[in-house]
């Protein structure tokens, strides 16, 4: 406090120690809201709430995206949200048998409107997928499409990256 005339003027400063609370301490001032000064060292004021923090783990990108198929239900809403809106290519592995399966979201729930598909069924309707324990897959995102993107340019992605990785002759796709 440092006196100025008839005023006095008060410094504040953030102290790096109490960082971990901004936002999230509500402090109960009591019948002196109205004053414009406030001595917690004269009038005790009690903590109402200290909030919880709340954190997600940050969208890592679909170039970087890997997930385990048992994870689809429980990942961040945000990334649920990127995942239903975009539409692609996407390839599902097996680490246990080091096998790998290449396809396709078409649909308008994209990427995670197929995984769901596999993860409710086991196969999404893949006969070499139905011997399977979808446990055992991981899925990742090979590329994206826009919205502009025929059911024919699709087709013809899947079936380049089919060739790329050798998922017919290698892998689990059968057509």
């Amino acid at each position: 406090m440092e006196p100025a005339g008839s005023c006095n003027q008060y410094r504040l400063a953030l102290l790096p120690e109490l960082a971990e609370y901004a936002g999230r301490l509500w402090i109960d001032w009591g019948k002196g809201y109205r004053a414009w000064i406030q001595r917690g060292d004269r009038v005790p004021k009690p903590v109402v709430e200290l909030r919880r923090t709340f954190r997600e783990d940050p969208f890592p990108g679909f170039a970087a995206l890997i997930l385990n198929l048992s994870d689809i239900e429980t990942m961040p809403a945000h990334w649920a949200e990127a995942l239903r809106a975009t539409r692609g290519i996407y390839l599902l592995t097996c680490p246990r048998t080091r096998e790998q399966y290449v396809g396709m979201a078409s649909s308008g729930e994209g990427f995670l409107g197929r995984w769901r598909e596999y993860f409710a069924s086991g196969h999404g309707g893949n006969v070499a997928l139905k011997s399977r324990d979808p446990s055992d897959y991981q899925v990742s995102i090979l590329e994206t499409v826009g919205t502009s993107a025929t059911m024919a340019d699709l087709i013809e992605l899947e079936c380049r990256w089919k060739d790329k990785l050798q998922s017919r002759q290698m892998g689990l796709n059968r057509n």
